[in-house]
């Protein structure tokens, strides 16, 4: 049985990550795993794979595991969704499970905002992501023109806004959004509104 998508927010410019839960039969956790590594493994050869990485359960109560893949596009997601690679070992998978996977596919800066534990990632409101996001965004290009202003004003126009973006985005995707997410995670996500793992 294929899993059925709960929520797709795309874009074609954007990266797509694709969040599986898939809760395991207890006792069947090492060939879940095993086949989960093989899918990693053949999804690694299809063209638009970014990569992969897998979350544990938290504990024995509640046997969740929670699966991140990014493609480049939706197209290369759809060719790897739709392949005879993909689909012979879901088959394998499937039955070790306590219920259906839930499948969750979003892009863009949604992806920036990923708790540990949080499932489903159903994304914030559109205004928190943007206040957030402007909160870690202004400081750190502020400091950047702090720090290499004049340098940066020897540096043509073009070439310095591309280093400039460049620097900022990677911050913002591995340094700050991370750090901030957490921080304002008591907003972004009320506990009203979390199913915490």
């Amino acid at each position: 049985m294929n899993p059925t998508e709960q929520n797709s927010i795309l874009t074609e410019q954007d990266p797509i990550t694709v969040v599986i839960s898939r809760r395991v039969i207890k006792g069947c956790e090492a060939e879940f795993e095993h086949l989960s590594s093989q899918m990693t493994e053949r999804a690694a050869h299809f063209s638009g794979y970014l990569g992969a990485s897998m979350f544990r359960p938290a504990s024995a109560e509640d046997p969740e595991y929670r699966i991140l893949f990014k493609f480049s596009d939706p197209e290369t997601l759809a060719t790897w969704q739709a392949s005879t690679e993909r689909n012979d070992i879901l088959e394998q998978i499937e039955p070790l499970l306590v219920e259906p996977s839930k499948v969750e596919t979003t892009s863009g800066i949604v992806t920036w905002f990923t708790l540990p534990g949080h499932n489903p990632v159903t994304p914030p409101p559109k205004y928190k992501m943007t206040i957030v996001s402007w909160l870690a965004l202004y400081p750190t290009v502020t400091l950047i023109f702090l720090l290499f202003g004049p340098l940066l004003e020897q540096i043509p126009l073009l070439l310095r806004t591309l280093l400039i973006t460049a620097v900022v985005m990677v911050c913002m995707t591995y340094l700050l959004m991370p750090r901030f997410t957490r921080w304002f995670a008591f907003w972004l996500y009320p506990k009203k509104q979390r199913n915490v793992r």
